[in-house]
């Protein structure tokens, strides 16, 4: 169900209630409501599409590039870190390696806060503001780490991955070229990824979640508008 889409024809509804019953009240709660829902969905729609004429739209795919980059800093300064290359070679044989337990013990919340703190500096974060500030994104950091770390043990079990890491694995001084290595694989897989992709990304893991910003944008004008028609009374 299209929680966005919902919220704004109940409250389409009861602007067109209201107006034609000539029902003050409802049409004030409506109208109200109405504009908070389309204005939050707007905000929304903004944070991932480029709208002609509305500076500061398309943040997501306008930071591409920083997006990649921080995949890469993320990968190769917490799970390949020379600690972690070490406790591979000693806990793992080279025809069974399985990056899953590093990945599950990653801190990914510094990822999480780098995302909002960029869509902060950026010229969207203005508008964030109207709708709570950054703290309207607090909910969506549990499913952003969870479908970042799937993603990740999917990168680190595909069969290139492994094949290389485990005919580097068989080679003498192996700490020192290691890394190399799989920084040129991460390099490779990112190149392939487009704004698009990174787009997309990104809205699978919180689209569900920013729906809730239309839903309560309807919700609170709607309380503003009865309280806006009580006064007026």
């Amino acid at each position: 169900m299209n929680k966005s889409l919902v919220t704004n024809i109940i409250a389409a509804a009861l602007v067109l209630i209201g107006y034609f019953a000539e029902v003050t009240m409802v049409f004030t709660i409506g109208l109200f409501a109405l504009s908070g829902a389309v204005t939050n969905w707007l905000a929304v729609h903004m944070l991932f599409e480029k709208v002609p004429g509305l500076y500061g739209s398309g943040v997501i795919p306008s930071r591409f590039e920083e997006f990649k980059a921080g995949i890469k800093h993320l990968m190769m300064e917490q799970f390949f870190t020379q600690e972690n290359i070490d406790r591979l070679l000693t806990e793992n044989s080279a025809s069974a390696i399985d990056l899953t337990p590093v990945i599950d013990k990653v801190d990914l919340e510094p990822s999480f806060d780098a995302l909002v703190t960029t869509v902060e500096n950026s010229s969207f974060g203005g508008m964030l503001s109207m709708f709570g500030g950054t703290e309207a994104l607090i909910p969506l950091k549990e499913p952003f780490i969870d479908k970042m770390k799937q993603s990740l043990t999917e990168l680190t079990q595909s069969e290139e991955f492994n094949q290389i890491l485990i005919n580097e694995l068989e080679q003498p001084n192996v700490m020192a070229d290691l890394q190399q290595k799989v920084s040129n694989i991460v390099d490779q897989r990112l190149d392939e990824l487009t704004p698009v992709m990174v787009k997309d990304i990104i809205q699978e893991m919180i689209r569900k979640h920013l729906g809730w910003l239309v839903v309560w944008g309807g919700v609170f004008g709607g309380l503003i508008g009865a309280l806006a028609a009580i006064i007026q009374s």
